[in-house]
């Protein structure tokens, strides 16, 4: 054989060879990934609703969530755990947790969860959601990232309305709230009890009242006075009606205030007179009877007859005084003359015609609430009789038209029309005469 061609047997020797050893690396590689492919693992991994069929070399849970870049935090629902080992056909479920803020009764914190509605976050925090109680959002609500819930057990409260009392269920944090979600509504001088802002309590008792303002008119009947007028042309105790009384009527309108139909407070408005009153007028006889003597004496028997002015006089039955006097009326032991007796010292106290359980007429028949400017005063019968013109140093004439029951003695109680000028008076010592 010839150099030529021992040399182109060799190279061609050599590149069969090397060809066969390319082939046969090839072939182990294949066969080396197809044992690699083969002994790998099925799972299945249930991620965000979605299952995954993984083929895997992973020894544990945690490397096959790693392979697939799962980021796992210690709030994540993983089953089974992140060290349980790989084995075949095994099921991986995966729940990322989110976190949301709960308000609980006020009390508000954030909470991881991987619950997939409200109803199961609810279940997890183990809180029971009755038809009564507040659930926002509702249960069947998809839980989100940063999600707000709120939950609002309800309680039972007792609320009386309009006559009605009546059990409800409420969630409410206030009175004012309690009313709104019921529909209560209150008027503009409506009040409730407990009061619009005060925070609502379980087993409160709810209380709406209404309130109304109303006019009342009532007619009242006046009665007529009596008044007493000296006549020189009577003998004396003698008494002679010249008219007959009438009595007179006033309308009164007062303003009323009903709280649910029933009245708590009246005041008066407006008073006129419909119909006036007229005195009952009688006359006291002052004519003195002619006395005779005998014919040795000096003098001759004679008549005199007194001259008296008239005098208003109304009686009280139940007039009161600055010393406690009630049940005015009153007599004079002081004899008089034409020019009046003898000054006495008497102790004065005064009185109106508006004390408590006063009716303002006199014991001889005076209104003095309709006759303010009338000088009154309240006596002693057995000391000055009723209808005497009695004359107070310093202070005036005045008519002994009234009694008392502490005006005994030398004691006279003056009528005097305002309130503040009686207090001030006090008890003080004054002279009295009687004139007539």
């Amino acid at each position: 054989m010839s150099h030529w061609m021992k040399q182109l047997y060799a190279r061609f020797t050599w590149r069969k060879l090397a060809v066969s050893s390319v082939g046969l690396l090839a072939l182990t590689g294949i066969l080396i990934l197809a044992v690699y492919e083969l002994t790998k693992a099925e799972v299945t991994v249930k991620a965000d609703e979605e299952l995954l069929a993984v083929y895997t070399h992973a020894s544990t849970v945690g490397e096959v969530l790693e392979e697939q870049d799962i980021d796992t935090t210690n709030h994540d629902y993983i089953e089974p755990s992140e060290e349980t080992v790989i084995s075949e056909a095994m099921t991986i479920v995966y729940k990322p947790a989110q976190r949301v803020e709960v308000n609980l009764e006020e009390e508000e914190r954030s909470v991881w969860t991987t619950a997939a509605t409200v109803g199961e976050l609810m279940d997890d925090l183990y809180i029971t959601v009755d038809e009564h109680d507040y659930i926002h959002p509702e249960l069947d609500k998809q839980v989100n990232e940063g999600m707000q819930v709120i939950f609002k057990p309800a309680f039972q409260v007792t609320v009386i309305s309009d006559g009605e009392k009546e059990t409800v269920w409420s969630t409410s944090t206030t009175v004012a709230d309690f009313l709104e979600n019921e529909n209560i509504t209150l008027g503009e001088m409506d009040r409730v009890e407990p009061e619009t802002e005060e925070e609502l309590r379980e087993e409160a008792e709810i209380k709406v009242i209404r309130v109304e303002k109303v006019t009342d008119v009532v007619e009242e009947t006046v009665d007529y006075a009596t008044v007493t007028r000296n006549d020189s042309s009577l003998q004396q105790g003698n008494e002679e009606v010249k008219q007959q009384g009438k009595k007179g009527k006033i309308e009164k309108r007062y303003e009323v205030v009903l709280e649910d139909g029933e009245e708590v407070s009246r005041k008066l408005i407006n008073e006129e007179v419909v119909k006036e009153s007229e005195d009952r007028i009688v006359a006291v006889g002052t004519k003195k009877q002619t006395e005779s003597v005998s014919r040795g004496s000096s003098s001759a028997g004679s008549s005199s007859s007194e001259s008296s002015s008239g005098a208003s006089s109304s009686g009280s039955s139940n007039s009161s005084n600055s010393s406690g006097s009630s049940n005015r009326s009153g007599s004079s032991g002081n004899s008089s003359s034409s020019s009046g007796g003898n000054w006495e010292t008497y102790t004065a106290t005064a009185y109106t015609a508006s004390c408590t359980g006063c009716s303002g007429v006199t014991a001889t028949g005076i209104d003095l609430k309709a006759n303010p400017d009338a000088n009154v005063i309240a006596v002693d019968p057995a000391v000055i009789p009723l209808g005497s013109r009695v004359e107070v140093k310093g202070y005036g004439t005045y008519i002994a038209g009234d009694t008392g029951g502490a005006i005994k003695g030398k004691k006279i109680d003056i009528f005097i029309p305002d309130s503040n000028k009686v207090k001030s008076f006090g008890r003080r010592n004054v002279q009295v005469r009687v004139l007539d």
